[in-house]
């Protein structure tokens, strides 16, 4: 059976897409959701969250290297693709090298730049790298995407 609300509807992603654009449109909320005094706290609890989270599933396998804090020796299923920054930690299980640390130091200061509206932009960007401006914007090749 057929739910009236799944007839001819777009995927979940295609909706929440369509809602962050149109959000895009209304400038106050763009003013003030990416003004440093909103976004700067969200950037420090997405690092705080995301430090735990990693330093508890790593097992105290944390660093700071390459402008991030990584957290190496997580679990697979702990963390997307080879490895994710959230805020400034990088979630990896051995992903690490110099043009990967440097790719994620870019997602960092779009996290620093984003707060938590990172989360919803980088969904609304899609889920392939070559056309997402986040990934692009830090390095196909740098991330391994090419």
């Amino acid at each position: 059976m057929v739910r009236a609300d799944d007839a001819g509807a777009t995927p979940k992603t295609g909706r929440f897409a369509s809602a962050v654009n149109r959000a895009r449109s209304w400038r106050w909320l763009r003013t003030v959701g990416l003004s440093p005094v909103v976004a700067r706290p969200g950037y420090w609890f997405a690092t705080a969250s995301a430090l735990v989270w990693g330093a508890i599933l790593g097992r105290g396998h944390v660093r700071s290297e390459g402008g991030v804090i990584v957290a190496d020796n997580m679990p697979q299923w702990a963390f997307g693709r080879g490895g994710t920054t959230v805020g400034a930690v990088y979630l990896t299980r051995g992903n690490v090298s110099p043009s990967i640390l440097e790719h994620e130091a870019v997602h960092r200061t779009q996290w620093k730049k984003y707060g938590l509206a990172m989360i919803p932009l980088y969904i609304a960007a899609g889920q392939n790298a070559r056309t997402n401006r986040f990934e692009i914007e830090a390095g196909l090749r740098k991330g391994g995407y090419l």
